[in-house]
């Protein structure tokens, strides 16, 4: 593995672990309004072949179902 490889991997590894813990204070609400977000997002992109306007639709509508669950 380059250098510039394993630079990166390590960037991207504390990058994750850093917005993880930005995640700490949500409510569980919050929680499932930005999995949803995140979930709708990917199959989004996925229906659409990797449509702008696919990902932001389903971004958009996972969030909402997210945050209706478990009310």
């Amino acid at each position: 593995m380059t250098s510039i490889k394993k630079t990166i991997a390590v960037s991207c590894a504390a990058a994750i672990l850093f917005s993880l813990g930005g995640c700490a204070g949500m409510s569980n609400r919050d929680k499932n309004t930005a999995a949803g977000a995140g979930i709708g997002g990917v199959a989004g992109a996925v229906l659409t072949g990797g449509s702008a306007i696919g990902t932001v639709g389903g971004a958009a509508v996972g969030g909402v179902i997210g945050n209706q669950v478990g009310k």
